[in-house]
């Protein structure tokens, strides 16, 4: 079951970013008080109680701006409500309800998404009710007075926003066909691969950086076995902003990696890998996806025996944190080595769902421990007891030690390795989690 999407939608300055730092835990957005300073629209994963959740802070909206900056903000915010499934609706006690206001109510209210009315900047409550009462005059429910700067009044926005989350649902637990999401830049070729694997246009194509409407779910079936294809849309209209452009395509990114097993990251082989590509592959790293590399666009470019090696070598370096994803080099246009990447999918959905047994983990882990030593610190040598595989997808592990403090991440890497030289696993990264145990256990 994927994550939820929650997104803070409201007028510039009424505190959007202050309180997705808060609820983020991290001074994530840029904050200033002039109205269009969160240019970026940025994402958090955020726990409450048993909840987790994936928050979107939004460039505030406009309704009627013809500055353009304010009103790619204006479309970047409806591309945040489309993907959301809970939006928090800001707005701000001392401006009090403003014709703005009444034009952002309505414009949630046709996306027909369950809508909090959170009145931020409430420092005291005694003084400040009476004015949150008036913002019953939207028409959106109930406001919650919260201060974002103070933390005041989270608890109970919170308690709200999560009672509105999908349950788990029962035909997403039934449905194990794998999914592989499509991510990248926008006019890389994400939605020509779909088409060429599809066999037909079913995605809307052209040159236009961002002409993919929405993220599209497309079933292929391929040797008899099902796969459904998350295609990850630019997004809606043209802009002329190219950052803005490039800001849109990560929440799209966002929620389809939530949804999927594999990402494929499609980079474009006459731009090269670029810094957004590593944020983008970053989403999925960070969320423990299997990863495929594919290298769009390959019949194009001028090669001699050097270019694949070079280009790999470019990948590898960019990507540093991610050596275990798989690298394709391929051709939507021609249908070049596009069989191949079944093959990978197939390869790469089982290393990620793989499972060791815990005697041979414990094999492995002592002939390392053999091999080369544990470092020591102050006389305190670190002692690895055990180890164990605790869940799948992505493989997770469980080291049990004598001190968690020794347990340097370069020696996490080498087990790592050792157990990655054992069983492969290429793909898809691994998870280690280390645990303390006192001698005596």
């Amino acid at each position: 079951m994927s994550k939820p999407i929650v997104a803070i939608v409201g007028r510039p300055n009424v505190g959007k970013s202050t309180l997705f730092n808060v609820l983020a835990g991290d001074q994530i957005s840029i904050v200033k008080d002039t109205p269009g300073v969160t240019r970026d629209r940025i994402y958090a994963d955020v726990t409450w109680l048993n909840y987790n959740f994936t928050m979107i802070d939004t460039g505030g909206i406009e309704p009627e701006s013809g500055d353009i900056i304010l009103k790619s903000m204006r479309q970047q915010a409806e591309l945040a409500i489309e993907t959301a499934d809970v939006i928090v609706f800001l707005v701000d006690v001392r401006q009090g309800v403003i014709d703005a206001d009444y034009k952002v109510a309505d414009m949630l209210r046709r996306s027909h998404k369950p809508v909090v009315l959170v009145v931020n900047k409430v420092d005291s409550f005694e003084k400040f009710m009476p004015d949150v009462y008036e913002f019953y005059n939207l028409g959106m429910g109930e406001p919650f007075p919260v201060s974002a700067a103070s933390r005041l009044g989270l608890g109970d926005m919170l308690d709200e926003v999560t009672s509105h989350f999908p349950h788990a649902n029962e035909e997403d637990e039934e449905d194990d066909r794998p999914r592989i999401a499509i991510i990248g830049k926008p006019n890389v070729g994400k939605s020509s691969i779909v088409n060429k694997l599809l066999g037909e246009d079913r995605c809307i194509v052209s040159d236009i950086a961002g002409t993919t409407r929405d993220a599209i779910d497309t079933t292929i079936k391929r040797n008899g076995k099902e796969y459904v294809f998350i295609d990850t849309a630019g997004l809606r209209k043209k802009s002329k902003i190219k950052e803005d452009i490039e800001r849109y395509s990560i929440i799209r990114t966002v929620s389809a990696v939530e949804r999927c097993n594999v990402a494929v990251l499609v980079i474009d082989a006459k731009e090269g890998v670029t810094e957004q590509d590593a944020k983008i592959a970053g989403i999925a790293h960070e969320r423990g996806k299997a990863m495929i590399i594919a290298v769009n666009k390959w019949d194009a470019i001028e090669k001699n025996d050097k270019t694949i090696y070079k280009f790999t070598e470019d990948i590898r370096r960019t990507l540093a944190y991610m050596p275990y994803a798989e690298l394709i080099f391929i051709s939507a246009a021609t249908g070049q080595r596009l069989p191949k990447l079944f093959e990978l999918l197939d390869a790469v959905i089982e290393n990620h769902a793989l499972r060791v047994a815990t005697g041979v983990l414990n094999e492995i882990l002592s002939e390392a421990v053999v091999m080369q030593q544990p470092p020591s610190d102050k006389g305190k040598r670190l002692k690895l007891y055990y180890i164990t595989q605790v869940s799948v997808k992505p493989p997770t592990f469980v080291i049990f030690v004598n001190d968690k403090e020794l347990m340097h991440f370069s020696y996490t890497r080498y087990i790592e390795n050792k157990i990655r030289d054992a069983f492969g696993f290429r793909g898809t990264p691994l998870k280690f989690i280390i645990r303390e145990r006192k001698e005596k256990e």
